[in-house]
């Protein structure tokens, strides 16, 4: 029989990086997970990332105070951000250019993004990751 689903906990979590303060502890020991136990076990997880990109997780906790995580991709403004070698986006995106990207960044980052997006090609998914760009007030070349 299946485990009884108590809840759901979405974080943003640095890789590799997990620890018991803000916003995980909290977060967790409001559902009554074992803390140390989910941070030794992201930080495995995770441990072959970059360190310190965030990572979106899912935490699924059950009715006996289990739990299972399941990790997404970075955000696309994290991987645009790296790829543009820029810390912020434009103030003013549309009017101001922070930075540029290629068609290849976009390729590379479409292709880690793929499995978290709605989208059934590669092609489709560049103008998903162009699209977020343009938002950053980021130039995409072509």
């Amino acid at each position: 029989m299946a485990k009884k689903i108590d809840g759901y906990i979405k974080l943003q979590v640095p890789a590799g990086q997990a620890n018991p303060s803000p916003p995980i502890g909290p977060a967790l020991g409001q559902r009554g997970v074992n803390i140390p136990e989910f941070c030794k076990q992201f930080n495995a997880a995770t441990q072959k990332l970059e360190a310190g990109s965030p990572i979106p997780t899912v935490i699924t906790v059950y009715a006996d105070r289990s739990f299972t995580f399941e990790m997404k991709t970075p955000p696309a403004s994290f991987l645009l951000k790296k790829a543009a070698s820029i810390g912020k986006g434009a103030k003013e995106p549309g009017r101001g250019v922070a930075g540029r990207v290629t068609q290849d960044q976009l390729r590379e980052i479409a292709e880690v993004k793929m499995q978290d997006l709605n989208a059934n090609s590669v092609e489709q998914a560049m103008k998903i990751i162009a699209g977020s760009a343009r938002s950053m007030g980021l130039e995409v070349q072509e």
